[in-house]
């Protein structure tokens, strides 16, 4: 079964999305990360406040498979994280671009975004694995 990718967001290739909310992105894990990992059991989540750049690991994420880090798709701060994954950690995989949302980071310039791919870019790279 080929995983989902949805239009209007943005992928990094280690499995990342980025939907941009004027000068917030929302990041979580793609369903592809989500059903390689199986199921998840633990996700920590980085510190309110965080300054990130593109490209650091910010949070983590256990599941019966794996432990695997969660990279930051883009620079800025973080401004909130979605604490609903301390207690229901499966959410990641049960609706991974919805309520399994990572962290929001409050981005700066509009290029925030460069070097990331659309949905097509994604797809044609999974397709490459």
């Amino acid at each position: 079964m080929a995983s989902e990718i949805r239009d209007g967001l943005y992928y990094s290739k280690e499995h990342e999305w980025v939907r941009l909310e004027g000068d917030i992105a929302v990041v979580g894990i793609t369903a592809y990360a989500a059903e390689s990992l199986g199921d998840i059991i633990f996700v920590e989540l980085p510190d309110v406040g965080s300054q990130v750049s593109k490209g650091d690991p910010v949070a983590t994420v256990e599941s019966v498979k794996a432990a695997s880090d969660v990279y930051s798709p883009v620079e800025g701060e973080i401004v909130e994280v979605n604490a609903e994954l301390d207690q229901e950690p499966e959410m990641a995989n049960r609706d991974p671009y919805g309520e399994g949302w990572f962290f929001k980071i409050k981005v700066g310039p509009a290029n925030a975004v460069k070097g990331l791919m659309d949905a097509q870019g994604y797809n044609d790279y999974v397709n490459s694995l």
